[in-house]
């Protein structure tokens, strides 16, 4: 038979998880800072609300991805070596 969790231990399940989620999030920012530094959008002026346009419009397009299956993730994988053959090339964003 299972022992019936005391409020003591579901607290302390609780916190465990309170603590996973902020180190989720810590991370998650984390890795928007560092990709936001290494495009240099870090440095440009840009109103939030148009930030949050943006990434509206990236979270849109790849959740349409996500439903349609896309089969060719796999062959091609999103993350290239560092100066690998398909290398992203620098682009200047001094307009």
């Amino acid at each position: 038979m299972a022992t019936k969790s005391s409020i003591t231990d579901i607290d302390a399940q609780i916190e465990k998880l309170r603590e996973r989620r902020r180190s989720m999030i810590a991370k998650s920012a984390e890795r928007f800072a560092r990709a936001a530094m290494k495009s240099k959008i870090a440095e440009m002026e840009i109103a939030d609300e148009e930030v949050d346009h943006i990434f509206e419009e990236l979270a849109t397009r790849f959740r349409k991805e996500q439903k349609r299956g896309v089969a060719h993730a796999a062959a091609s994988p999103r993350r290239q070596p560092r100066g690998g053959i398909g290398a992203a090339a620098e682009v200047s964003h001094d307009g």
